[in-house]
């Protein structure tokens, strides 16, 4: 048996080794440099086709920005999805106090942007992506860009006096979240991502308050068709996590679907030339198609 950390190894060695995909468009939903979206039209067919918006993760970091993901952007694009990559606030480059890594997160920025690009979406598609659909509108994202994307989808629900809230649920065909970081307390508990979620939230003191307007465990049920594709063999964000996330669900009377992939770690989710890619292609022609 591959000794597990050297398989995760590889597998970002190769997600990571694909060289950036230029869009076909990018256009600006705010004034700051981050607040821009990627567009991709799609590789394949005529006519309208239904629109795949994705969340880019890395741990809601500054190093990591929406360059990684545009390979799988690319790859959707191909497979006949219009698409549109969201780039957003992410945490300064500063590592964190007593650690290595950078802040994950800007309170509230990050969350103000995820919110302003969707709501943008429909007019920029339109300007700049006329093949997109936007009443075939499917969020995607991985690891922290998973849990915007639930997020996203559950803003009809945040508590009353939100500034995020929406009146009605979202105009969404669904979410496919990739390894998320959907439930709060159990990524905390196996400390993912290195206490990323309480740096996400502004440190312990503001976290339970924060928590109930951001984590998507507690923003149920949405009523938004919602599936998780996790890697059994994930060591970043453990299945464990995804598995809490369902747990939630099914408490809350909505069910969840979760395809776990065996012998599959965290990054071939949205490497194209794994497998685990073309499952997630196909996640996504379900709901859109």
């Amino acid at each position: 048996m591959p000794d597990p950390a050297a398989r995760d190894a590889a597998e970002e060695a190769s997600a990571f080794s694909h060289p950036a995909v230029p869009p076909d468009a990018t256009a600006a939903y705010g004034d700051h440099p981050d607040q821009v979206v990627d567009l991709y039209a799609p590789r394949t067919g005529e006519g309208r086709v239904p629109l795949v918006v994705v969340l880019h993760g890395g741990a809601w970091r500054a190093p990591y920005d929406r360059l990684h993901i545009s390979p799988f952007a690319d790859f959707l694009a191909r497979r006949g999805f219009a698409v549109a990559s969201v780039e957003y606030r992410r945490g300064p480059g500063l590592p964190h106090q007593g650690g290595a890594a950078p802040v994950a997160g800007r309170w509230p920025e990050t969350f103000d942007d995820v919110a302003a690009a969707l709501d943008a979406l429909p007019e920029l598609a339109a300007a700049h992506l006329p093949q997109a659909d936007p009443h075939r509108m499917v969020l995607t994202g991985h690891s922290a860009g998973g849990q915007l994307a639930l997020w996203a989808a559950a803003r009809h629900v945040l508590p009353a006096g939100s500034p995020w809230r929406l009146p009605a649920p979202p105009a969404l065909r669904g979410v496919v979240a990739l390894a998320p970081i959907g439930h709060f307390d159990r990524a905390r508990e196996l400390d993912v991502c290195g206490g990323a979620v309480t740096q996400l939230l502004g440190g312990e003191q503001a976290y339970e308050e924060r928590a109930a307007a951001t984590d998507p465990a507690r923003l149920l049920p949405t009523g938004i068709a919602t599936a998780l594709v996790q890697g059994r063999a994930d060591l970043t964000v453990p299945a464990e996590v995804a598995d809490a996330f369902v747990e939630a669900a099914a408490k809350a009377g909505e069910t969840v679907g979760l395809t776990l992939l065996e012998d599959v770690g965290h990054f071939p989710l949205i490497d194209p030339a794994a497998d685990a890619c073309a499952v997630v292609a196909e996640e996504l022609a379900q709901l859109a198609f």
